[in-house]
């Protein structure tokens, strides 16, 4: 008797997460442009801003990677 497999339908083209980050990255950008407009703000806002979402987009990066390595490496162990 040969084991029943499984399928799991997904979606391939198009990243959902990876979108929903660019537009949360955008409308930071529009939200502290309206909270910011004083010359006397500290120098650091927009530069806290810009890293601390570019660390949170390079987390899913990761994530995604990570996942598509897992999945390969489960690909070859069902071929084995």
């Amino acid at each position: 008797m040969s084991e029943p497999s499984i399928s799991i339908f997904a979606v391939k083209g198009i990243d959902w997460k990876a979108i929903g980050y660019l537009v949360s990255i955008v409308s930071v950008f529009f939200l502290g442009s309206i909270a910011w407009p004083k010359a006397d703000d500290p120098w650091w806002h927009t530069p806290a801003l810009i890293i601390g979402m570019g660390f949170r987009y390079k987390a899913h990066l990761d994530q995604q990677r990570e996942l598509r390595k897992t999945e390969a490496k489960a690909d070859g162990k069902a071929g084995a």
